[in-house]
Parts: C-alpha cells; sequence; structure tokens
C-alpha cells in the first residue's frame, strides 16, 4: 500500500512538471463595446488552461524550463457563436548567463475567425479537426515549440513544425481563412510553407547560429558572440536574392530588430559595415534602426 502510494505522489509530481508553456493570455473586447460580457471572460480563462494544462509534447518540462510566451486576442466582432478577432503570439527563451530574455516568435495572425459556445470543451486532436479556435492556437503553439527548440539544436524543431504542418493540412476543411494559398501573403500558410521551402533552408540555420554561437557566449565572449551573430544575419542575404522581402524574414525582424541594433551599439566593436548593408536590403522596414548603430 505504501508503494502505491509513494508511486502516486511521484506520477502526481511528474505530472506537474508536463506543462510546456508558461503563456500568458489576453482577450480584449474593447472594439465590441461589450467588453465586460461575462463570456470574454469565460473565453480568456478557457484559452489559459487550454493553452497551458494541455500536453503538447511527450517530453517532460520542469517550472523552469517551460518557453514564456503571450496570445493576445483581439475581437471585433461578434454575432451568436461567430467571432471575428486577431491574435497577436509572441515567445521568448533565456539567454545562457544572463538574466535575459530574448524574442524568438512574433506572429500577427489577422486572418482568425472562429465559432465559440461558452463553456465548450476545448480538446486538441493532434489527426484531427476539432475546431478552428482549437487549431489556430495549437498551430501557433507548435510554431513557438519548433522555433524555441531550433534556437538550442540544429533542426530541433523537426517533429513540433511536422505537427503545425498537419494541423494546417486538416484545418483547411474548416473553410476559415489563413490555412490556405490564396489567404493572403501574410497568413499561416505562407508561414507555414516559407519556413519548410528549400528556398528558404538556411532560415532555421540562422535561428541556431544567432542564439548558440551568437547570445548564449555573449556573457563568455562578447566579441566572438557579436561576430557569430553578424555571420549568422548575412545568410538572409542568401534568402533574399532568392526570393525578396519574404514574410518569413519580417517575421524575424519584427522580432529581433530592436535587439539586433541594441547588440551592435556597444560593448566590443565588430566591423559591421556590410553587415548593415545587408540588413538595409533584407529589412528595409527597419531602415531607422540599422542607421542608429554606430561601430
Amino acid at each position: 500500500m505504501r508503494n502505491i502510494f509513494i508511486a502516486l505522489v511521484f506520477f502526481i509530481a511528474i505530472s506537474g512538471f508536463s506543462q510546456e508553456l508558461n503563456c500568458n493570455v489576453v482577450v480584449n473586447a474593447q472594439l465590441t463595446g461589450n467588453e465586460n460580457f461575462p463570456i470574454f471572460k469565460t473565453l480568456e480563462k478557457q484559452l489559459t488552461e487550454f493553452v497551458n494544462n494541455t500536453k503538447w509534447t511527450n517530453k517532460t518540462f520542469l517550472p523552469q524550463e517551460r518557453i514564456d510566451c503571450s496570445m493576445v486576442l483581439t475581437i471585433s466582432n461578434y454575432s451568436g457563436e461567430s467571432f471575428q478577432a486577431t491574435l497577436q503570439v509572441q515567445s521568448s527563451r533565456p539567454v545562457y548567463g544572463s538574466s535575459y530574455s530574448t524574442p524568438i516568435y512574433n506572429f500577427n495572425d489577422k486572418n482568425f475567425n472562429f465559432r465559440y459556445l461558452e463553456y465548450q470543451n476545448l480538446i486538441f486532436n493532434p489527426t484531427q479537426f476539432q475546431s478552428n479556435l482549437v487549431s489556430v492556437l495549437a498551430f501557433h503553439v507548435y510554431m513557438i515549440l519548433a522555433l524555441d527548440a531550433d534556437s538550442f539544436s540544429a533542426n530541433g524543431g523537426d517533429a513540433y513544425l511536422k505537427q503545425a504542418q498537419t494541423i494546417m493540412n486538416y484545418s483547411q476543411q474548416g473553410n476559415f481563412l489563413g490555412w490556405k494559398l490564396e489567404d493572403g501573403l501574410q497568413s499561416r500558410f505562407t508561414l507555414m510553407d516559407n519556413i519548410m521551402s528549400p528556398t528558404f533552408k538556411e532560415y532555421r540555420q540562422v535561428i541556431n547560429n544567432y542564439h548558440r554561437q551568437g547570445l548564449d557566449v555573449m556573457s563568455e565572449n562578447a566579441k566572438e558572440a557579436k561576430e557569430n551573430i553578424s555571420n549568422a544575419l548575412k545568410m538572409f542575404q542568401i534568402m533574399n536574392r532568392r526570393r525578396p522581402n519574404s514574410f518569413l524574414q519580417r517575421t524575424f525582424f519584427d522580432a529581433k530588430a530592436d535587439e539586433i541594433a541594441q547588440i551592435f551599439s556597444g560593448g566590443p566593436n565588430v566591423n559591421i559595415a556590410s553587415l548593415k548593408e545587408i540588413l538595409q536590403k533584407v529589412a528595409p522596414m527597419h531602415s531607422s534602426k540599422w542607421q542608429s548603430i554606430k561601430f
């Protein structure tokens, strides 16, 4: 009996460490004019529990290993069970030897319409469409997991990207925006198509080199770290020649532009004249930040 009790306690302890994410979920309904309606608080609570309590992987995460992220759901209109919204998703990961967290994923999902009935069950099925609400959140969860894993080991996010692609494929049957080629150049489909395409085969290597050989080395050798980050960013020139101003590049620099400007505006000097020229070409929307870099 005692052994059974010990095993039960051990199982509960391990289960408590199973969640992968520490996600702050916010439902903003101000645009509807009815932000105080109970349904929005219920939705926020259910989404928070769904994202943070679902077992997304077969790995065990200790509390300090959970990925910090946020999802801000802004509802613009609703009628009955139908909702029109946008979803801003962001994630970060700690940098070795520091208290700094670096942004990894930053995506503004503008094509997010869904159906929701208050208190309905939100259950994720990895192989079958349940609802657009579940699919969109699960897709972004796996993108968070994939890029986080890539930032720690080369191609470490393979399994998560495959699951995100599976979600994209089976969600097309729901006829909601964002899952198909014809849904625009800033959609979930475009993001997945870009990241899985040979056209951008260097992208995930950039993610890994930038973080593991760059930021994670910064506390030990800042000059070497900055040189490695510079070399990683220069790979965008290769991708940009194949497809200029791609959506995938824009998502990277939307997350990283401020950080890059800060990295090269202080500390030991490295020659980044060529890097500044490349940044102006591959991410011209952030030209004011690149101009502020002094070397």
